[in-house]
Protein backbone atom coordinates (compact mmCIF):
# COMPACT_ATOMS: atom_id res chain seq x y z
CA UNK A 1 0.00 0.00 0.00
CA UNK A 2 1.64 3.40 -1.01
CA UNK A 3 2.88 5.54 2.09
CA UNK A 4 2.19 9.15 2.17
CA UNK A 5 3.76 11.55 4.32
CA UNK A 6 1.94 13.60 6.20
CA UNK A 7 2.93 16.71 7.31
CA UNK A 8 2.34 17.51 11.17
CA UNK A 9 -0.56 19.45 11.92
CA UNK A 10 0.40 22.72 14.06
CA UNK A 11 -1.91 24.81 15.84
CA UNK A 12 -0.57 27.62 13.90
CA UNK A 13 -1.82 26.01 11.19
CA UNK A 14 -5.35 25.71 11.79
CA UNK A 15 -7.74 28.83 10.91
CA UNK A 16 -8.67 31.00 13.77
CA UNK A 17 -11.76 30.76 15.24
CA UNK A 18 -12.61 34.47 16.32
CA UNK A 19 -15.73 34.03 18.97
CA UNK A 20 -17.34 37.76 21.02
CA UNK A 21 -15.24 38.03 24.43
CA UNK A 22 -18.45 38.32 26.17
CA UNK A 23 -19.83 35.11 24.85
CA UNK A 24 -16.94 33.35 26.29
CA UNK A 25 -17.24 34.82 29.90
CA UNK A 26 -20.88 34.82 30.37
CA UNK A 27 -21.26 32.27 32.75
CA UNK A 28 -25.41 31.49 31.97
CA UNK A 29 -24.18 30.00 28.71
CA UNK A 30 -21.47 26.84 29.53
CA UNK A 31 -22.36 25.07 26.55
CA UNK A 32 -20.93 27.97 24.46
CA UNK A 33 -17.57 26.57 25.51
CA UNK A 34 -18.47 22.73 24.87
CA UNK A 35 -19.44 23.87 21.52
CA UNK A 36 -16.32 26.14 20.61
CA UNK A 37 -13.81 22.94 21.81
CA UNK A 38 -15.96 20.50 19.68
CA UNK A 39 -15.13 22.86 16.57
CA UNK A 40 -11.94 23.18 17.32
CA UNK A 41 -11.69 19.13 17.58
CA UNK A 42 -13.58 19.21 14.14
CA UNK A 43 -11.21 21.41 12.55
CA UNK A 44 -7.95 19.65 13.91
CA UNK A 45 -9.14 16.22 11.89
CA UNK A 46 -10.17 18.28 8.79
CA UNK A 47 -6.46 19.10 8.19
CA UNK A 48 -4.86 15.88 9.09
CA UNK A 49 -7.35 14.31 6.56
CA UNK A 50 -6.45 17.05 4.22
CA UNK A 51 -2.70 15.77 3.86
CA UNK A 52 -4.25 12.60 2.28
CA UNK A 53 -6.00 15.16 -0.86
CA UNK A 54 -4.99 15.77 -4.31
CA UNK A 55 -2.00 18.02 -2.66
CA UNK A 56 0.15 15.27 -1.90
CA UNK A 57 1.47 12.76 -4.33
CA UNK A 58 1.00 9.23 -3.40
CA UNK A 59 4.60 7.37 -4.01
CA UNK A 60 4.48 3.41 -5.36
CA UNK A 61 7.34 1.32 -5.85
CA UNK A 62 6.54 0.18 -9.71
CA UNK A 63 8.31 -2.11 -11.51
CA UNK A 64 11.56 -2.69 -11.71
CA UNK A 65 14.52 -5.01 -12.61
CA UNK A 66 16.00 -7.06 -15.37
CA UNK A 67 13.07 -8.78 -17.79
CA UNK A 68 14.01 -11.25 -20.60
CA UNK A 69 11.35 -11.82 -23.04
CA UNK A 70 10.92 -14.53 -25.61
CA UNK A 71 9.51 -13.54 -28.48
CA UNK A 72 8.86 -14.83 -32.43
CA UNK A 73 10.82 -13.03 -34.69
CA UNK A 74 7.74 -11.24 -36.64
CA UNK A 75 7.60 -9.47 -33.62
CA UNK A 76 11.05 -7.92 -34.15
CA UNK A 77 10.14 -4.27 -34.96
CA UNK A 78 6.98 -3.77 -32.69
CA UNK A 79 8.13 -5.53 -29.53
CA UNK A 80 11.25 -3.95 -29.46
CA UNK A 81 9.86 -0.30 -29.74
CA UNK A 82 6.78 -1.39 -26.94
CA UNK A 83 9.92 -2.73 -25.01
CA UNK A 84 11.66 1.09 -25.00
CA UNK A 85 8.56 2.29 -24.22
CA UNK A 86 7.51 0.30 -21.33
CA UNK A 87 10.99 1.10 -20.14
CA UNK A 88 10.44 4.66 -20.16
CA UNK A 89 7.31 4.12 -18.38
CA UNK A 90 8.72 2.42 -15.71
CA UNK A 91 12.86 3.65 -14.98
CA UNK A 92 14.77 1.22 -12.99
CA UNK A 93 13.25 -1.76 -15.64
CA UNK A 94 15.11 -3.56 -18.40
CA UNK A 95 13.73 -5.87 -20.66
CA UNK A 96 16.28 -7.44 -22.88
CA UNK A 97 14.66 -9.33 -26.15
CA UNK A 98 15.12 -12.71 -27.58
CA UNK A 99 13.68 -13.48 -31.13
CA UNK A 100 13.81 -16.39 -32.78
CA UNK A 101 11.35 -18.91 -34.48
CA UNK A 102 8.62 -19.65 -31.83
CA UNK A 103 9.33 -23.85 -31.72
CA UNK A 104 12.82 -22.80 -31.09
CA UNK A 105 12.15 -20.38 -28.57
CA UNK A 106 9.86 -22.67 -26.60
CA UNK A 107 12.68 -25.88 -27.01
CA UNK A 108 14.57 -23.78 -24.93
CA UNK A 109 12.32 -22.97 -22.46
CA UNK A 110 11.05 -26.39 -21.87
CA UNK A 111 14.66 -26.90 -21.73
CA UNK A 112 15.23 -24.97 -18.68
CA UNK A 113 16.24 -21.47 -20.57
CA UNK A 114 15.90 -18.41 -18.29
CA UNK A 115 13.18 -16.18 -19.61
CA UNK A 116 10.16 -13.78 -18.16
CA UNK A 117 7.69 -13.93 -20.89
CA UNK A 118 6.72 -15.79 -24.05
CA UNK A 119 5.07 -14.74 -26.95
CA UNK A 120 4.58 -17.13 -29.90
CA UNK A 121 3.27 -16.80 -33.21
CA UNK A 122 0.79 -19.46 -33.13
CA UNK A 123 -1.24 -21.33 -30.03
CA UNK A 124 -0.10 -25.28 -30.80
CA UNK A 125 3.85 -23.86 -30.21
CA UNK A 126 2.87 -21.97 -27.02
CA UNK A 127 1.07 -25.44 -25.69
CA UNK A 128 4.29 -27.11 -25.95
CA UNK A 129 5.42 -24.90 -23.20
CA UNK A 130 2.42 -24.87 -21.26
CA UNK A 131 1.80 -28.54 -21.48
CA UNK A 132 5.59 -28.99 -20.24
CA UNK A 133 4.48 -27.11 -16.89
CA UNK A 134 6.53 -23.55 -17.96
CA UNK A 135 3.87 -21.56 -18.31
CA UNK A 136 2.44 -19.25 -15.12
CA UNK A 137 -1.37 -18.88 -15.75
CA UNK A 138 -3.13 -18.91 -19.10
CA UNK A 139 -1.40 -17.82 -22.29
CA UNK A 140 -3.85 -14.65 -24.13
CA UNK A 141 -3.62 -14.04 -27.39
CA UNK A 142 -3.21 -10.51 -28.16
CA UNK A 143 -2.73 -10.30 -31.81
CA UNK A 144 -3.26 -12.18 -34.81
CA UNK A 145 -1.13 -12.14 -38.45
CA UNK A 146 -1.82 -12.89 -42.00
CA UNK A 147 0.69 -14.26 -44.92
CA UNK A 148 1.36 -12.33 -47.94
CA UNK A 149 3.65 -13.19 -50.79
CA UNK A 150 7.06 -10.78 -50.23
CA UNK A 151 8.56 -9.69 -53.68
CA UNK A 152 11.49 -7.74 -54.78
CA UNK A 153 10.42 -4.12 -55.10
CA UNK A 154 8.35 -3.60 -58.10
CA UNK A 155 7.67 -7.63 -58.70
CA UNK A 156 10.24 -7.85 -61.40
CA UNK A 157 8.45 -11.32 -62.13
CA UNK A 158 4.63 -10.27 -61.93
CA UNK A 159 3.46 -12.47 -59.47
CA UNK A 160 -0.14 -12.11 -58.65
CA UNK A 161 -1.06 -15.22 -56.62
CA UNK A 162 0.33 -18.53 -54.83
CA UNK A 163 -0.61 -20.25 -58.42
CA UNK A 164 2.16 -17.87 -60.33
CA UNK A 165 5.12 -19.26 -57.34
CA UNK A 166 4.67 -22.56 -59.46
CA UNK A 167 6.15 -21.08 -62.79
CA UNK A 168 9.08 -21.98 -64.31
CA UNK A 169 11.85 -20.64 -62.98
CA UNK A 170 10.27 -18.85 -60.18
CA UNK A 171 12.20 -19.53 -56.90
CA UNK A 172 10.71 -19.70 -53.61
CA UNK A 173 11.75 -19.56 -50.36
CA UNK A 174 9.65 -21.02 -47.21
CA UNK A 175 9.81 -21.35 -43.76
CA UNK A 176 10.34 -25.08 -42.63
CA UNK A 177 6.58 -26.78 -41.76
CA UNK A 178 7.46 -27.15 -37.56
CA UNK A 179 7.70 -23.18 -37.31
CA UNK A 180 4.53 -20.97 -37.42
CA UNK A 181 5.14 -19.49 -40.72
CA UNK A 182 5.79 -22.80 -42.19
CA UNK A 183 2.69 -24.35 -40.98
CA UNK A 184 0.79 -21.15 -42.04
CA UNK A 185 2.27 -21.94 -45.44
CA UNK A 186 1.32 -25.21 -45.79
CA UNK A 187 -2.39 -24.63 -44.96
CA UNK A 188 -2.63 -22.15 -47.35
CA UNK A 189 -1.13 -23.64 -50.41
CA UNK A 190 -3.35 -26.44 -49.49
CA UNK A 191 -6.12 -24.20 -49.72
CA UNK A 192 -5.05 -23.32 -53.03
CA UNK A 193 -4.46 -26.64 -54.45
CA UNK A 194 -0.55 -25.35 -55.13
CA UNK A 195 1.64 -27.93 -54.76
CA UNK A 196 5.24 -26.32 -55.01
CA UNK A 197 9.10 -26.96 -54.29
CA UNK A 198 10.76 -24.05 -52.76
CA UNK A 199 14.56 -23.82 -53.14
CA UNK A 200 14.70 -23.24 -49.61
CA UNK A 201 13.54 -23.73 -45.79
CA UNK A 202 14.25 -21.25 -43.40
CA UNK A 203 13.92 -21.44 -39.67
CA UNK A 204 11.91 -18.73 -39.07
CA UNK A 205 10.16 -15.38 -41.13
CA UNK A 206 13.08 -13.10 -41.29
CA UNK A 207 15.20 -15.81 -42.91
CA UNK A 208 12.84 -16.14 -45.53
CA UNK A 209 12.26 -12.43 -45.77
CA UNK A 210 15.75 -11.72 -46.38
CA UNK A 211 16.30 -14.28 -49.11
CA UNK A 212 13.97 -12.08 -50.97
CA UNK A 213 15.58 -9.05 -50.03
CA UNK A 214 18.99 -10.37 -50.83
CA UNK A 215 17.30 -11.28 -54.61
CA UNK A 216 18.39 -14.96 -53.56
CA UNK A 217 14.71 -15.87 -54.86
CA UNK A 218 11.72 -13.71 -56.45
CA UNK A 219 9.05 -14.59 -53.71
CA UNK A 220 8.65 -15.98 -50.10
CA UNK A 221 5.50 -16.56 -47.95
CA UNK A 222 6.11 -14.25 -44.92
CA UNK A 223 3.71 -12.45 -42.59
CA UNK A 224 2.16 -9.44 -43.50
CA UNK A 225 4.06 -7.51 -40.37
CA UNK A 226 7.20 -8.73 -42.22
CA UNK A 227 6.59 -7.40 -45.74
CA UNK A 228 5.30 -3.80 -43.79
CA UNK A 229 8.54 -3.36 -41.92
CA UNK A 230 10.74 -3.46 -45.14
CA UNK A 231 9.03 -0.90 -47.89
CA UNK A 232 12.09 -0.44 -49.62
CA UNK A 233 13.22 -3.73 -50.44
CA UNK A 234 9.92 -5.75 -50.80
CA UNK A 235 6.08 -5.38 -51.99
CA UNK A 236 3.38 -7.55 -50.14
CA UNK A 237 0.99 -9.68 -52.68
CA UNK A 238 -2.20 -9.90 -50.81
CA UNK A 239 -3.71 -13.29 -51.57
CA UNK A 240 -6.96 -14.61 -50.69
CA UNK A 241 -6.34 -18.22 -49.62
CA UNK A 242 -4.11 -16.68 -46.25
CA UNK A 243 -7.74 -15.58 -45.11
CA UNK A 244 -7.85 -19.36 -43.95
CA UNK A 245 -4.20 -19.70 -42.63
CA UNK A 246 -4.45 -16.14 -39.78
CA UNK A 247 -2.06 -17.29 -36.98
CA UNK A 248 -2.86 -16.44 -32.91
CA UNK A 249 -0.23 -14.71 -31.26
CA UNK A 250 -0.14 -15.96 -27.39
CA UNK A 251 1.66 -14.65 -24.62
CA UNK A 252 2.31 -15.56 -21.00
CA UNK A 253 4.38 -15.12 -17.87
CA UNK A 254 6.94 -18.15 -17.10
CA UNK A 255 6.99 -20.03 -14.33
CA UNK A 256 10.50 -19.64 -14.13
CA UNK A 257 10.92 -15.90 -13.88
CA UNK A 258 12.69 -14.37 -11.35
CA UNK A 259 10.86 -11.07 -11.93
CA UNK A 260 7.07 -12.14 -11.88
CA UNK A 261 5.53 -8.97 -11.12
CA UNK A 262 7.26 -6.70 -13.75
CA UNK A 263 6.26 -9.87 -16.32
CA UNK A 264 3.10 -9.55 -15.35
CA UNK A 265 3.57 -5.71 -15.96
CA UNK A 266 5.09 -6.37 -19.37
CA UNK A 267 2.46 -8.64 -20.76
CA UNK A 268 -0.06 -5.84 -19.38
CA UNK A 269 1.33 -3.60 -21.50
CA UNK A 270 1.54 -5.02 -24.58
CA UNK A 271 -2.77 -5.56 -24.01
CA UNK A 272 -3.01 -1.66 -23.43
CA UNK A 273 -4.05 0.73 -25.36
CA UNK A 274 -0.37 1.77 -25.68
CA UNK A 275 0.56 -1.12 -26.74
CA UNK A 276 -1.63 -2.16 -28.95
CA UNK A 277 -1.31 1.13 -30.82
CA UNK A 278 2.26 -0.08 -31.52
CA UNK A 279 1.03 -3.53 -33.13
CA UNK A 280 -1.65 -2.43 -35.06
CA UNK A 281 0.49 0.39 -36.83
CA UNK A 282 3.02 -2.41 -37.49
CA UNK A 283 -0.04 -4.86 -39.41
CA UNK A 284 -1.11 -6.93 -36.53
CA UNK A 285 -4.77 -7.53 -36.15
CA UNK A 286 -6.64 -7.27 -33.35
CA UNK A 287 -7.68 -10.82 -32.23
Amino acid sequence: MPVIARKPVLVADLPRICVPYGDLMREEHPRDIQRIRAVGVALVAAVALAGCGSDETPTTAGVTGNLTVFAAASLTESFTRIGKDFEAANPGSKVTFSFASSSALATQINQGAPADVFAAASPPTMKTVTDAGNGDGSPVVFVRNQLVIAVPKGNPKGIKGLSDLTRSGVKVALCAEQVPCGAAAKTALAAANVSLTPVTLEQDVKAALSKVKLGEVDAALVYRTDAKAAPSDVDGIEFPESAGAINDYPIVVLKSSSNKPTAAAFVAYVRSDKGKAVLNAAGFQAP
